[in-house]
């Protein structure tokens, strides 16, 4: 038996670490945390000093033992949770749990899982670190209190269900903030001046004029005066110039330039940073810090020197800027600076990719560059034209990586100039004078909301994923969907000494993919900084985060933090639950004119809706939902009133009934049992007969069988995940290596037999007659299913020793509970 116990978080973790030490080592996992405040009640003693009740999960609890077991059995105990607050809070729960005696427990943490790292780590064991559980205590602690106190007065006076937390209310403030701006924001118009010249020497380049012109006769009057004018250069500057290399990652900036050159969301980032760095290949990926270790720049150095050259190499020791930065950790880079392109899966690949070169390019030379800045004057009038250029002499750290910026820190690129000199005379091949308007604030991405968050000090780098998946798995916020707009501008062209004037149209107002508050969120966020500004208070949400720092670095103590906090939050939550008005977001839209009762838009039990007439009157009011895509802030009267033609009976056909309406996922129409839903552009309120039985047609040839196995019928179909063929209640995805529009017999029975196979080896258990069966998922978990109802078994049940009895009881602790039918209100 082993002599040692090496106790990780997780699995892969665990794996990683089994490679790197010898016979006398045993490496098991934890799956994470052990213990944790109990889920259906507060779990923090208010009146004893905050003390928390820790509790193991049942699902743990045969884990618990096990480890335990393990534990009696080696003479030492190495606790190797994460280097972070969290993974000390981890260790520390595991020593409790498990009883472990403070001589046979030895603490380590490694910021890389590497077969040096970890042997250093064995060689400098230390105790746990209770300043750094217990500002991880505080933090769960203080969420807990404002979760668990604020999300009952949100189900009491706006809607049951809703949740309140520190700083994910926040989160939504600033998207609301942003949004509001963009509702009030009036585009400015005015006209911008750029010309084309030309050299002596036949090359051509633009210019710009620095001056607006505020209207179209200013514009017009201004490009007159150039009618017959000379233009020559009259000053030309010619000044080198030097751009620096970026810092290595940290949490957020790796989230943000993966947000910008991968797509990536800020929880894809993190899941996939999260197994390379089981896997060995970079350093711990929650960190603020930008220094490298000595280690890894003489690691940089040599690979920068070898694949470039000397002249490329620079040392650089970056200084964070981050309020709380833990310079003790290391930024996010390599382990192995020559490992340059290992062979992973697509997502882990372009991760890794990003983070070499990113590291790489920031321990290279600047590059160099010379900037020309030229201005030209014009015998026609005083204004000057002015062109930039810019010309790289020395790559540098270009060679390898660029950061990337977001959108609205672009700036137009400058090309390159063709060579002048002062005096010398230009030919003028045309001027346009474009409108241009002023742009409103832009709404935030998940990487510019990361950014605005670091900047202001809320939260940090283990905080920013859980807050944007968190404020949008509540609904709060959604990710948008909006093309935009479409906008007429007028363009005046100068050519050849002619003034001609066009009609143009762009696209703006887009929102697609960026974080855009719902109605529900804005209403909970109304509520909550009228009612309780401190904690949704900037600066407040700050200096909480100054309050942890100070906590783990041993100058605070938690407990007086937590009730310092407390005396003014828990009378104010007393206050506002006894006093304050029920929200609604109610906004009175005009008057019923065949009534003559009020219509407004508000929120109800079931959503967005709109609303003829009021409580107070004898008559019922009448309710409409809001369409997907409208919001109470918004929606007109006219479009209210559309809402009540909804559903639009359209006829009958083939003795079934036909009507368009709107659901979730859009508009469709209803024929009989079957719901068809329109094309992309296409309204319900727009859809006649005529169309409605084109659609039914299109759909009872498409819902035909295409074939026959087994005596039971094959249909085809496209989905969200792309082509698929349905047999026998199955869906198989047909990939690109068949032709879908022209599927032979031999295809069909290779993706069923396939499909088929698939399920099979996916099979664990089944008992039919009671229709249960378990599966293997993704990540080595594995399903008990029943008819709608998944259960995600954890990872430390055997999957094949479960028995019917325990397999059905867990089905039982899933399925909802039946309720009595009572009459739904709106």
């Amino acid at each position: 038996m082993p002599k040692n116990l090496v106790i990780v978080e997780s699995p892969a973790k665990a794996k990683t670490i089994e490679r790197f030490l010898g016979k006398d080592y045993q490496v098991a996992s934890s799956f994470g945390h052990i213990a944790d405040l109990p889920s259906k009640e507060l779990g923090v003693d208010v009146e004893n000093n905050f003390e928390p009740k820790y509790v193991v999960d049942k699902e743990k609890k045969a884990l618990v033992k096990k480890l335990k077991d393990l534990a009696k059995k080696a003479e030492t105990i190495w606790l190797a949770s994460d280097e972070d607050r969290e993974g000390e809070a981890i260790s520390w729960h595991l020593a409790e749990a498990l009883g472990l005696e403070k001589d046979k427990t030895k603490r380590i943490v490694f910021n890389s899982i590497t077969k040096s790292a970890i042997q250093r780590a064995i060689e400098n064991p230390r105790s746990i670190n209770y300043d750094l559980v217990n500002a991880q205590q505080a933090r769960r602690v203080l969420d807990r209190l404002v979760g668990y106190e604020l999300s009952p007065v949100l189900w009491k006076k706006i809607k049951p269900g809703l949740s309140a937390g520190r700083v994910q209310s926040v989160a939504v403030r600033l998207i609301v903030e942003r949004e509001r701006e963009i509702e009030g924001f009036t585009p400015v118009p005015s006209f911008r001046i750029k010309a084309s010249f030309t050299t002596k020497n036949g090359k051509r380049f633009e210019a710009k004029l620095n001056t607006t012109f505020a209207s179209k006769t200013e514009a017009e009057q201004f490009l007159k005066k150039n009618i017959g004018a000379d233009f020559s250069v009259s000053k030309l500057d010619k000044k080198p110039a030097k751009k620096s290399p970026a810092p290595p990652f940290t949490t957020s900036t790796l989230q943000q330039e993966a947000s910008r050159k991968l797509y990536f969301s800020v929880a894809r980032t993190m899941q996939v940073a999260q197994r390379l760095y089981e896997a060995g290949l970079i350093t711990y990926m929650r960190t603020d810090s930008v220094n490298l270790s000595k280690e890894a720049l003489d690691a940089a150095r040599e690979a920068v020197t070898d694949s470039y050259g000397a002249v490329y190499s620079k040392v650089r020791n970056f200084t964070g800027k981050t309020k709380g930065a833990q310079e003790a950790h290391e930024a996010i880079r390599p382990t192995d600076m020559k490992l340059q392109s290992p062979t992973l899966e697509r997502d882990q690949s372009k991760l890794y990719d990003l983070i070499w070169k990113r590291t790489l390019a920031s321990q290279m030379s600047d590059a160099e560059l010379e900037r020309t800045n030229v201005k030209i004057d014009c015998s026609g009038h005083n204004e000057q034209f002015a062109a930039n250029g810019e010309v790289v002499t020395f790559d540098g750290f270009l060679k390898v990586y660029l950061e990337g910026v977001d959108e609205e820190d672009a700036i137009e690129q400058e090309g390159m100039l063709p060579a002048m000199r002062v005096g010398e005379a230009l030919a003028n091949n045309f001027i346009t004078a474009t409108e241009r308007f002023t742009r409103p604030p832009y709404r935030y991405t998940e990487a510019s909301l990361v950014k605005k968050l670091e900047e202001l000090g809320i939260g940090r780098p283990s905080t920013y994923a859980p807050t944007i998946s968190t404020i949008q798995n509540r609904e709060y916020v959604q990710k948008g969907t909006v093309e935009g707009v479409e906008r007429h501008y007028k363009e005046l062209l100068l050519e050849r000494g002619a003034l001609t004037e066009k009609n143009l149209s762009e696209m703006v107002g887009s929102d697609k993919g960026k974080l855009v508050p719902t109605d529900i969120g804005m209403i909970v966020n109304d509520f909550l900084v009228s009612h309780f500004t401190t904690i949704l208070d900037y600066n407040f949400t700050a200096k909480l985060e100054e309050d942890f720092d100070e906590i783990a670095s041993g100058e605070e103590d938690w407990q007086k933090v937590m009730r310092e906090f407390y005396k003014d939050f828990h009378p104010n939550v007393l206050d506002v639950e006894e006093n304050a008005e029920r929200a609604s977001g109610e906004r009175v839209l005009g008057t019923d004119p065949k009534t003559g009762r009020q219509v407004a838009a508000r929120l109800g039990r079931f959503g967005p809706m709109v609303q003829i007439g009021t409580v107070e009157e004898e008559e019922k009011p009448l309710f409409a939902s809001l369409l997907p895509e409208q919001s109470i802030a918004t929606i007109t009267f006219e479009e209210a009133m559309e809402l009540f033609e909804l559903p639009k009976k359209l006829g009958v056909y083939e003795g079934e009934e036909v009507e368009a309406n709107v659901g979730r996922y859009g508009p469709y129409v209803r024929f009989g049992k079957k719901f068809i839903s329109l094309e992309k552009g296409e309204s319900a309120f727009d859809v006649d007969m005529e169309r409605a039985i084109e659609l039914i047609k299109e759909k009872q040839k498409a819902d035909a069988p295409i074939a026959s196995y087994e005596g039971k019928g094959v249909t085809k179909g496209v989905g969200r995940f792309g082509p698929f063929i349905k047999w026998d209640g199955m869906f198989i995805n047909v990939n690109k290596k068949y032709d879908f529009d022209n599927l032979s017999q031999k295809d069909i029975q290779e993706l069923i037999e396939g499909k088929k196979q698939k399920e099979k080896e996916k099979l664990v258990q089944s008992w039919p007659e009671e229709g249960i069966r378990i599966e293997k998922a993704r990540w080595g978990r594995h399903n008990i299913i029943k008819g709608r109802i998944k259960v995600e078994l954890s990872k430390d049940v055997d999957a094949a020793q479960l028995s019917l009895d325990e397999a059905k009881a867990l089905i039982e602790q899933k399925a909802p509970k039946k309720k009595t039918k009572a009459k739904a209100k709106k």
